[in-house]
């Protein structure tokens, strides 16, 4: 990337434009949403330091993440789905997490030892999600072994964590860090903190006896296909090394309705990442102590990662494998012509604006 000029960074510019084009964006938005639904649940598995665990995923229905009602990043179109006026309060709040606990009674056979609860925001905000709501879901699941909750580097405190580790429960904290770069992280995702808050947070969850999952975006707005696999590989194996961060996610960009990404998509200068560049990334960086997964939301489809079309449900496959087992040899069993199609744009691509192929 070319480097900026003192003055890019002066009001009105850098990160002051970028929230003024995101607030607009985000006005077109006129849906409303249940303050007593979850945005969404469902049932998985993931992969966990003590192995492969069945999992609930739990979005909580929010106001609403505190930066993206100041603009916010990028690529994130989730605060489109909050409820407006910025708060929901505790007892609507335990509401969305029986709704959550209802699914799960009747769609598994037992109880998920693994629950991740994300606010599309920071679940440890108080603005967010208010003390006692926190106390009494640390409550609701002291019976399970892991759980992950999703914070912004400023909130994460010890004491909060420590609500879940004093009952005996194993904590994550998912901290979306989206790359390790500070440049990137703030001109192309429009994210304010720094690589050196994160490490900070991975500090203090380390002082409650929690550790940290740091989650990465693969290709954000105004990144060629081989700045992104490139900012990835190192961002990987910076998280990596940071003490308590066991596990990194990397999530390739999709676009999402209101968001930046998605007007510059329409305009024909985005294309979300191919699937080989996950495989890519996540391949070379098998080697890393830690933990390393991703989960390509929208796969084949124009606004999410995709290779040809031909290959695309053979891919994830292979990605979904690797995250499972760790095993790079997955993708040996993957193949199709249109990775000379790949390692051609790899190579000659040169502006983030014009991308050489849909």
């Amino acid at each position: 990337m070319s480097q900026p000029t003192p003055d890019v960074y002066e009001q009105g510019k850098g990160m002051d434009a970028h929230n003024a084009v995101m607030r607009e964006v985000r006005s077109r938005n006129d849906r409303t949403y249940d303050p007593t639904e979850p945005t969404r649940v469902w049932l998985d598995e993931d992969n966990t330091p003590d192995g492969v665990r069945q999992s609930l995923t739990i979005i909580l229905n929010t106001g609403g993440c505190r930066w993206a009602r100041a603009g916010g990043c990028t690529m994130c179109g989730y605060v489109a789905e909050s409820v407006d006026g910025g708060s929901v309060g505790h007892e609507n709040l335990m509401t969305q997490v029986q709704h959550c606990l209802d699914h799960e009674q009747e769609n598994a056979d037992e109880p998920a030892s693994l629950v991740k609860i994300y606010t599309s925001g920071s679940f440890l905000d108080e603005r967010e999600v208010p003390a006692e709501t926190r106390d009494a879901i640390a409550e609701t699941f002291a019976d399970r072994d892991r759980m992950v909750v999703e914070s912004l580097p400023d909130f994460v405190d010890r004491e909060k964590l420590r609500e879940f580790t004093d009952r005996g429960v194993e904590t994550d904290v998912a901290v979306g860090l989206e790359t390790a770069t500070d440049r990137v992280r703030h001109d192309c995702v429009n994210k304010y903190f720094d690589f050196s808050d994160f490490e900070a947070a991975c500090e203090e969850a380390r002082a409650a006896g929690a550790g940290v999952k740091a989650y990465l975006l693969m290709k954000p707005l105004f990144l060629t296909e081989r700045e992104a696999v490139a900012d990835m590989k190192s961002s990987v194996r910076r998280c990596a090394a940071v003490d308590g961060c066991h596990t990194v996610s990397m999530n390739p960009t999709n676009v999402q309705q209101h968001t930046m990404v998605e007007d510059v998509f329409h305009a024909g200068g985005y294309r979300p990442p191919w699937l080989w560049s996950v495989c890519e990334v996540l391949e070379s960086t098998a080697d890393v102590e830690a933990i390393v997964v991703s989960d390509p939301v929208g796969h084949g489809s124009d606004r999410g990662p995709h290779n040809c079309g031909e290959c695309d449900d053979r891919a994830q496959k292979a990605i979904k494998d690797f995250d499972l087992r760790q095993d790079p040899s997955v993708f040996e069993q993957v193949s199709c012509e249109c990775e000379l199609t790949w390692e051609a744009v790899v190579e000659r691509e040169k502006s983030f604006g014009q991308p050489l192929t849909n």
